[in-house]
Formats: C-alpha cells, structure tokens, sequence
C-alpha cells in the first residue's frame, strides 16, 4: 500500500493549528496503544483485516510493507493516511469510524520518529463500548434486609418503587377489587382462571391473610410449574424438531419439558437447576431424574443434514456449538456471547478468546438420543440379555469359522474368478445389458445384492429404465408414455404414497426415483415387442463421485415373459468386476460354498434371527434426546477461529471462565486435555457461584418480568452495552440478595413480589399520570396484558369444562406431520379430545404454524424467547370466531350452562368470567338468546375482550 507523500506546508499549517507540544518520550502502551485499537482496530483486526491489513501485532505492523517504518513518520503509510494532505482537508482514512486527533495524529509520528518501539508479546484488541466497569459485572451489594418485610411495618419492593414515583411526584393506585386480584393471581401462578368456586369464595374471604393463604394455594398446584415452566422453557428455546432445511421431528426429548415442570413445582434451588442444566450427566450419573437436565445443551435446533464436504461439514458443527454457546449465555448470565464468535465484541468486554473458551467447553456435546436410566435398571436388563447375547455370540463365532474356511479355500481359484469378471462394474449413472432379440410382454430386474452392501437385495433404487425395440426404429418401449407399466414394493409416505412408486422408472424423468422396499421392479409394456437391450440407473446425470448417492443392484438378473407366469433369464450381471472389496468376498463366498455348508450357514443365520427376536422381546430401556459425549473429540487443541471461520485457526484456547468477570468472581482455567465431563461442571460451577453477580441478577429480573410485564431490564436476555438499563437499579440487587438468601428458590420470591401493593394496585388509567410515565415502568398502576397463547387456548378449554389436566407424557400434536428427507407441518382444522390437555403439552415443531396460539404470537422454538410479542391482526379475530375448536368448544360451554340449570345469562358470565352480568349485558344476552340461541351467544361470549385481557 502505498500513499502520496504529504509537503511539508501541510504539515507545519496542521500541527500550527493543533497546539500540540510533546516533548518527552512516547509512551506506546498509555498513549499509542488506546487510541488505535478504538479507532483503528474496527477494520484492521486479524478477522476482518481490511485491506489484508491487521493492526493488532508487531508482526503485522512491522511486515513486508511500508505500513511503519521505524524512524521514518513521513515515509510510513500508517502516519501519511491518518493527516490531511492540505490544512482543512480530511485525512486520507478513516472510510468509516473516527479520524485521529491532532494531538493523536502527532504522538503517532513522535513515536515512529522515535523507533516506533512495539512493547514485546504486545497484541492489540478492539475495544468496547463497555468495560468491565459496566454495572451489570459489578459484584452484588445488599441494600435492605429481609426483616421489614416479617415486620409488616413497610414492604421492601414498595420503598424502592415509591421512591422512584416520589422522584416524580407519582403515588401508586389503590388496591384492585378482589376479583381482579384473585383471577391476575391465578394467571400469573398457574396460566389458568379461578373457578366460578374459588373466585367467590375469596371475594367473600375477610380474613386478614385471605390473599396470602391465597398465593401458598396457588403455589402448591401442580399448575404452577406448568404455568413457570412454560416460562423457563420459552428462555431455554426448547423445541421438539431439529430446525433448519430438514427438520424432523423429535420424539423423546418431552422428558425434559417433564423434569422442568416437575423442578419447579418441587422449588428446587434454581443455582442446583442451572448446574444440572449444563452438567446433569455428570453430577447426576445414573439418575435419570437429574440427568435429563442437560438435554438443555441439545434443546436447540441444529442442521443434521450430514454434508460431506469436509469444509461445510466442520463450518455446521461450529454453528452448532455457536447455538449452545449463545443459549447458555444468555438464559444463564444475560450475554450475548455469540457476539464474540468472528471478532471481539464491539459493546461488551468479551473477547473472542472467551468465545472459544466456551467452544472448548462444549466441544463433547453431540445432538442425539441415548439410553437415561438408572444403574439397576441397566443392570436388570444387562442381566436378562446375558444368557441371550452369549448364545448369540457362540452362534455368530461359528458362523464366521465356517466362512472363514469357505473362503480360505479361494486361494488358487482368485485369478480364475478374476477372469470371470470382465465386463465394469455396474454404473449408478447407466448400466447397460445386450442380449439376443427375444419376444416379452413382460420384463423383471431381480436385484441379487445392493452395491453398498452386498448382503442386501432390497431398497435398491431407479430413476430410469430403458427397454429397447428391435422392429423398425429403436425405441424405448418401457415409457409410461408408450403404454408400458411398471410394478414393485416401494417406499410410502403418509399422504404421498406414490412418491417413490415404480411409475417413476418409466417416466422419462431421471429426477424422481423408485425407491424399492423388495428386491425387484416389473414391467409390463403395451404389446409383445420384440428387445435386446436394457439400460437402468440411479443417478443419471450426476457427474462427480459425491453425488451418485442412490443405492443401485450390484448384481443382478434381468427375465423376461409373455404371459408374466413363466420367466426366462436373459441376462445378468455376474461376470461384472465387482464393486468392492465386501461384493468380491461375497461373490466368493457364494461360488466357494457346497450345499452342505449353505444349509449349515441358513441355520446359524436361523437361530442368530430367533435370539434378535427374543432379545427384542425384553423391555427397552428408555430413550431420551440428551445428547452424546465424544471425549475425544473433546481434547482438542482447539484455537480462536479468525473470522469465526474454522479453517482459520488462531491463538490456542483452553476451557475457562470469562475474562468478563475476572475481576468480581472466581476465576478457572483447565489444561487442554481437561476431562470433557469436567469442563461442563466447571462452567457450571463457576455460573452459580456466589461471586458472579449475573446469574442470580438474571434470575431475578425475569421473575420481575413474568410477574409485571416488563423487566426491571427490559431486555431479560441481555445486560450488556446494547441492552437496556435498569429502571430500578437498587431493587434488582435487593431481589437477587434475597434470591441467593432462600437458597436458590423461587416461591419465596413469588410471595415476596406478590405481596407488594404494587402487585396488589388496580389498574386503573390515570391521565395525568400516564403524561410522565406512559408505559407504567414505574408502576403507578398495574400493567394490564394479554393472556399469552397457551392461556387463551387452555382458558376457553378450562371455561368448557373440556380441559384435560392430565400431566406429563408425550406430548399431543396440532398438525399433521409428514416426514420424508424434509418434514412438513400442516394444522390440523379439526382438534379431537385427545388434544384438550394443556398447551404447554403440545409438541411445538420449528418453524410449524399451529392455528390460535401461532395467531397469539406464540413464539418459534428456533431461539430463545425471553419475552412475547403482542400484536394485533385480523387472523385472530377470524380464528377466534371461526375455527372449528372455538365453534367446539362454545358448544361445549353452551351444554355445560344448560347442565347447571338455573339463569343462564348468569351461568355464563359465571362461567366464563367469574361475575355476574351487568343489567345491559343481561338484556343483550337475553336479546341474543332468543334470535340466535345458546351456542352463538357463547361463541360471542369466548371471543369477547374480558376474556383475553387480564387487568
């Protein structure tokens, strides 16, 4: 790179006007060192490198060009485009960002004048917007005690938040009538209204500790983990599909929506949660009921298409890691760590060394399902299949003795088998047989053995099969188009059973294949022709090695007929060159074994089959999607990725703990051999120790959250530069003190919330109070919501009495799945009762449309979800009004006011909103009853406002 020399007018007018003065010696480190890496470093960094050019080393700086020459300010590229070429022009770069100071400008050239001296080991690194001063990376601090709050004199959580009104001359609401308290409460804790039952009884309840008793009720339900570990599992972005261009389904991974209800409804200390979240196999080894924990780690979506390439396949698995990487930073610490992957984070102090600190953690963790079950149980079952395996294993010996001694006896005889095989081998691209002219009606390919495993005859496949004419012109009489038709087993998928039939051998198309599940494909032609010449393939058309994919007949025999009842063999291709070392020892075998030995062999195989069989019988242990552990894999070295690209290695990692906070918690770094089961415990470890501030913080906010709507962060995921501020600084560390007090667990702090009057408070519109704090962040009044998807479905279902509260299990679906090499989610238009349980039971798919709560904004399951979005559409009103479910169930509501007897205008308010009815709404209702009967009116009643809109 080469720039035009600056004269020295320019230069003496600019430095005239600068008032810059330096006489001492500079000092690289304080005075060069800062400025570069925040004003040069954003493009000139090891992974961006803009015009091949890096700042960040000595090396680099001091290279084969004229970017610094040490003496020589003027001839240095480095100092020439940092200043103007004439006074009050801009200097030559930067393209993008903030130029150089004057004063930065002239202790640069004072330092290449000087020697431009380059402290040894030196690497530069951009800077952040943050540092570690940042607030949320300070260490916790107390700042009230848990004593007010038994004393009942004030309530810790009103003093911070009346403090902040104060300040702006805003007091709280007034209470909220006990209607509203008991169905907010309700929702809240379990997703879920109070029945007619409960919410009169509580209105009627004037004892003083009505609304405590209330909460410790409400806490004890089963629905509570429910209703929070839907919450929790929004964050953690579970999901029963693995995403991306496949997508297939996930069938056992609802274990662990089961283990995160069953945790939280047994309040198990949230740090324990954490631990088990990322080391559940380690420190729960052989019991499933801990283990299943870390099946967070796979939780994600992944690409499992199993790309070949070697560059693509290496570039998948670090976007793999990255998932895991990201999810654990921000459900845990609140970090965007993911952020670090190509280069250090421009607005938080993580660098891109701790990025792959984190790489190396994980490095073991594989996607995938694996038997979770506990040391008896694996005992018990190793016990039964013993006898069983141990014949099995002196069976197969034998077999392979006798094998052994089939082929020994090849020996001299290769040359001459050798011999026989003269003509290619098969061609997935075309293969081609000539024989005499023969007259047939009918014609069959006989697959002897597959061409990727010569011990299987089916699920071969064909894209095209030829069959030419002799009689005048040569033509291809085995088209559909010329009347031929063609027959075989093929592979059927729901919905699409012809989608690899045999049609697709015949149709001229080399795109669509037959894919076998038998070991032949038949044709039939139009008429009796007279033939001599077949061609068949599986991969017509695909040029290079790596995309001839489809399995093919190794060997082969073709017959023909006139009547398809007696055949004649006209062709085959034994005397083909073998296609592989396994097809010649096969052939071999066949030539070489004697009748005897044949019927010796077909009973081993018998009795290996009947021992499968009876070991099948024996009860499977469980399955769960956990993931795998490759240890090998795990031991590295492993090295920055320059770029975020893994054929780029940089700087060599270890296993350890961010940089971020090395100054507040403690900090560990393993050896690159590290156990890998080691390094996911130490991150854990290191995550929930009492020293890192940022997980009980997190914790915390999100339970502000879900309770009001809105974090005291306003952004759950992320507290860092690009985040949002506390509107509470002092409450957030009061709430995670008293987090870390009880022990990790969350129905304290459930009670200590919901005991607040600002909880408590109506939520009531204020004009002039809406005029200084219009989103409520300082809570004048409560915030009122929408109920979220799964509480409008599981509300109408609830008010119809259909709600089956059945728990745990696999999950139920509301699509049709179908599953070929990609999957398909199609809604279902009809929803039967085995589909009335809770929706947090339902199995969400990624990136599949479900009817009513894709319409509420229920959130894709491809990424972590801290918050839901409202929005407001036509598709839900329609839905609402015209889905069969919501027709159901209004006329499942219409019998159950009519069961009841009595008012049925009051029935149904009862029912549906747990009131009465005002004098209007009784007259329209009964209005509406007499034009358009029950059910209508309770479609009206479903749809109405009241019913979705918690106050």
């Amino acid at each position: 790179m080469k720039f035009p020399l600056l004269c020295n007018f320019a230069l003496a007018a600019w430095f005239a006007n600068s008032s810059v003065v330096v006489a001492r010696e500079v000092d690289f480190e304080k005075e060069i060192k800062p400025f570069l890496e925040a004003k040069c470093l954003g493009c000139h960094n090891p992974n961006v490198a803009k015009g091949k050019l890096s700042f960040a080393t000595a090396e680099e700086v001091f290279g084969e060009s004229e970017l610094v020459i040490p003496g020589k300010a003027l001839a240095s590229d480095l100092y020439l485009v940092s200043t103007p070429e004439e006074p009050g022009e801009q200097p030559y770069m930067p393209e993008e960002g903030e130029y150089l100071t004057a004063a930065e400008a002239e202790l640069l050239r004072k330092w290449i004048d000087e020697g431009a001296t380059w402290p040894e080991g030196l690497v530069l690194h951009e800077t952040s917007k943050a540092d570690k001063t940042w607030w949320a990376y300070q260490p916790l601090h107390r700042v009230e005690s848990w004593s007010e709050v038994e004393s009942g004199i004030s309530h810790p959580v009103d003093d911070f938040l009346n403090e902040r009104l104060n300040g702006v001359g805003l007091e709280m609401n007034g209470p909220a009538d006990r209607r509203e308290l008991i169905r907010r409460a309700t929702y809240d804790l379990t997703g879920l209204p109070p029945t007619p039952g409960e919410a009169e009884a509580f209105v009627n309840d004037e004892s003083p500790d009505a609304y405590r008793q209330l909460i410790d009720r409400l806490l004890a339900s089963p629905h509570y983990g429910e209703r929070w570990g839907r919450h929790w599992l929004d964050v953690v972005r579970f999901g029963e599909s693995v995403g991306f261009e496949r997508n297939t389904i996930i069938d056992n991974l609802w274990p662990f929506r089961d283990y995160v209800i069953e945790s939280i409804n047994a309040d198990k200390p949230f740090d324990q949660f954490i631990r088990e979240h990322l080391a559940g196999d380690v420190i729960g080894k052989d019991d499933p009921d801990i283990e299943i924990g870390s099946a967070f780690l796979v939780a994600g979506p992944y690409d499992n298409v199993n790309n070949q390439d070697a560059v693509q396949k290496a570039q998948i698995r670090a976007n793999t890691l990255d998932e895991m990487i990201s999810a654990t930073g921000q459900a845990f610490l609140g970090m965007t760590v993911g952020c670090a992957r190509c280069h250090d984070h421009k607005f938080d102090p993580i660098s891109q060394k701790d990025y792959y600190q984190l790489y190396a953690t994980f490095s073991g963790v594989r996607h995938g399902a694996r038997v979770v079950a506990t040391a008896e149980q694996k005992q018990t079952r190793a016990a039964t299949l013993k006898p069983l395996n141990d014949r099995k294993a002196d069976l197969e010996k034998e077999r392979h003795r006798l094998e052994k001694l089939i082929l020994a006896r090849v020996g001299a005889k290769k040359s001459e088998y050798e011999t026989r095989w003269q003509r290619p081998a098969v061609d997935r691209t075309g293969t081609e047989e000539v024989f005499p002219a023969v007259k047939a009606r009918h014609l069959r390919l006989t697959c002897e053995s597959r061409d990727d495993n010569p011990a299987a005859t089916s699920g071969f496949r064909i894209d095209e099969f030829e069959i030419w004419s002799v009689d005048g012109v040569p033509r291809n009489v085995a088209l559909a188009s010329e009347g031929a038709t063609a027959s075989g087993p093929a592979r059927e998928i729901e919905d699409f059973p012809n989608a690899y039939g045999p049609q697709h051998a015949i149709d001229g198309k080399a795109g669509a294949r037959f894919i076998s599940t038998g070991n032949y494909l038949s044709i039939e032609l139009a008429e009796v022709t007279t033939i001599d010449r077949v061609v068949f393939s599986s991969a017509r058309g695909e040029e290079t090695p790596e995309h001839r994919k489809f399995v093919f007949p190794a060997d082969y025999r073709i017959e023909v007929s006139l009547d398809g009842e007696v055949w004649t063999e006209v062709a085959n291709g034994r005397d083909r060159k073998p296609v592989s070392d396994a097809h010649r020892d096969t052939r071999w075998k066949k030539e070489e074994t004697s009748p005897d030995e044949a019927e010796q062999l077909v009973e081993l195989t018998r009795q290996i089959n009947e021992l499968n069989r009876q070991a099948g019988l024996v009860p499977a242990l469980p399955t769960v999607w956990v993931g795998t552990r490759v240890a090998k894999d795990a031991e590295g070295p492993f090295h920055i990725h320059i770029g975020g690209s893994p054929q780029k290695q940089g700087e060599a990692v270890v296993p350890a703990s961010l940089s971020t906070l090395s100054e507040v918690a403690p900090t560990y770094e393993l050896k690159a051999d590290a156990d890998e089961a080691a390094r996911r415990l130490q991150l854990a470890e290191w995550i929930t120790d009492p020293g890192n501030p940022l997980a009980a913080r997190v914790l915390a906010n999100r339970l502000w959250h879900y309770h009001f709507g809105t974090g005291i962060v306003d952004t759950p995921n992320d507290f860092g530069y690009m985040g949002g501020r506390p509107s509470h600084p002092e409450l957030l560390e009061f709430l995670a003190i008293q987090l870390i007090d009880s022990g990790w667990r969350l129905k304290d702090m459930h009670r200590l919330i919901m005991t607040s009057n600002a909880y408590q408070q109506s939520s009531e519109w204020r004009e002039e109070a809406a005029l200084v704090d219009g989103d409520s962040r300082l809570l004048w009044r409560f915030p009122p919501r929408r109920l979220s998807a799964e509480e409008i479905r599981d509300t109408i279902l609830a008010v119809s009495g259909k709600l089956d509260k059945s728990m745990g299990g696999k999950g139920f679906r509301l699509f049709h799945y179908m599953q070929d090499n990609v999957s398909t989610y199609v809604p279902l238009d009809e929803h039967g009762p085995e589909t009335y349980r809770r929706a947090v039971y339902h199995q969400n798919a990624r990136a599949s449309v479900v009817d009513l709560m894709t319409d509420f904004d229920q959130p894709d399951c491809a990424f972590s979800a801290p918050e839901r979005t409202e929005t407001t559409t036509p598709l839900q009103a329609l839905t609402m009004l015209n889905h069969q479910f919501t027709v159901d169930m209004a006329a499942a509501l219409a019998k159950r006011v009519q069961d009841r007897g009595g008012d049925p205008v009051e029935s149904l308010y009862d029912l549906v909103l747990q009131r009465k009815p005002t004098d209007q709404e009784r007259e329209r209702v009964v209005g509406a009853l007499g034009s358009i009967g029950l059910e209508a009116v309770c479609r009206a009643v479903l749809n109405s406002s009241e019913l979705i809109y918690l106050d």
